[in-house]
């Protein structure tokens, strides 16, 4: 439904379309069993199109991985990947000899800039029980300015991340995670250095939204009318924006010149919203490049063939760092960083 609020809505798939200054959005909901001693799955694989399974069999998909589910060594210049992670966790290794273990409520946000080889693979550490994995990937495009800049990324612990709760006049709470965006007075923590979202006019704000049954909330307008904004309803009833209801499974892209009342149906509702100012540049993507001109694609794979990004210092295609260990970052620099607290305390 179209309204003076709601501008257009769409369907969810895999891959959730997205507007400037965003490129793609993709949100992984595995129910992964009980995991084997090398750290998969303990099930039968020989169903599945290992290397290229897609499938949600069985709740599930292994991705690219062979042996862990995930996505081993893969290059990217031009863009930025923000990486949230609910539940799970997710090694990191990438070719300038960074490494991480980040997930139960942490986000990763990477600056490929001028090239980068990462992998991130699911390592699933409980051999007992169950490990559910859910995780957004958003990534969010740089201006030309930026895009041959020297890769980085930046933690973003979970204990650190800020959380906005309120409750309204019946007793309905709502809780808002602030991964970019000033948010009622909380700060986000700080983005990469040549990210679009340190340009203090980007107006860009990652939030991920809970809403208790028939809660409400206002989602504040934003400080731009130049800003654009999509709402991702992805769990739970439905959400009521102005005269529109859509239900989970259902994107809407918003007029965020005004503030939107958000109103939860009888089961609650959880959203992602995206917003920024648009970077407004021309778009040439193939696969894991993305930058302003053709020209400029043949060069990032004329370089990513004769330099591979500065190589690959790890052992395999897929490293992971074994069944026991805690959240960790190690930066280019050799700089390492824990979370506040070393147990993995889960978002809420």
């Amino acid at each position: 439904m179209v309204t003076p609020l709601v501008m257009q809505t769409f369907a969810l798939g895999a891959q959730w379309p997205t507007i400037d200054p965003f490129l793609f959005v993709a949100h992984h909901k595995d129910d992964y069993p009980n995991a084997n001693s090398e750290l998969g799955p303990d099930a039968d694989l020989s169903e599945r199109s290992l290397g290229q399974d897609f499938s949600a069999r069985d709740g599930w998909s292994m991705y690219h991985g062979a042996d862990v589910p995930g996505f081993p060594q893969h290059p990217h210049r031009g863009f930025e990947t923000v990486t949230h992670v609910r539940r799970g966790v997710i090694d990191h290794a990438d070719s300038l000899g960074a490494t991480a273990r980040f997930g139960h409520g942490d986000t990763q946000w990477m600056t490929a800039g001028r090239g980068v080889q990462h992998s991130e693979m699911f390592p699933l550490t409980e051999t007992t029980s169950p490990n559910p994995m859910e995780m957004f990937q958003i990534w969010v495009n740089l201006p030309a300015t930026q895009k041959m800049v020297d890769p980085y990324f930046t933690m973003f612990w979970n204990e650190r991340t800020p959380r906005l709760r309120t409750v309204d006049q019946d007793g309905a709470a709502t809780e808002v995670t602030v991964i970019a965006g000033e948010l009622g007075g909380l700060q986000p923590q700080t983005p990469p250095p040549d990210s679009w979202a340190s340009d203090p006019d980007s107006d860009l704000a990652i939030w991920h939204i809970k809403i208790d049954p028939n809660g409400r909330w206002t989602l504040p307008a934003a400080s731009s009318d130049l800003t654009k904004g999509v709402l991702y309803a992805f769990a739970d009833s439905t959400v009521r924006i102005g005269g529109a209801e859509i239900s989970a499974g259902t994107g809407a892209v918003l007029d965020r010149s005004h503030p939107a009342e958000l109103v939860a149906g009888p089961d609650g509702i959880e959203c992602v919203l995206l917003q920024g100012r648009p970077i407004d540049e021309p778009v040439a993507r193939y696969g894991p490049f993305v930058m302003n001109t053709n020209d400029e694609i043949h060069d990032a794979i004329s370089d990513y063939q004769s330099t591979q990004f500065g190589g690959w210092p790890w052992p395999d295609a897929a490293p992971n760092h074994g069944a026991d260990a805690d959240r960790f970052a190690i930066h280019a620099d050799g700089r390492r960083e824990q979370p506040i607290s070393r147990s993995p305390a889960a978002p809420r």
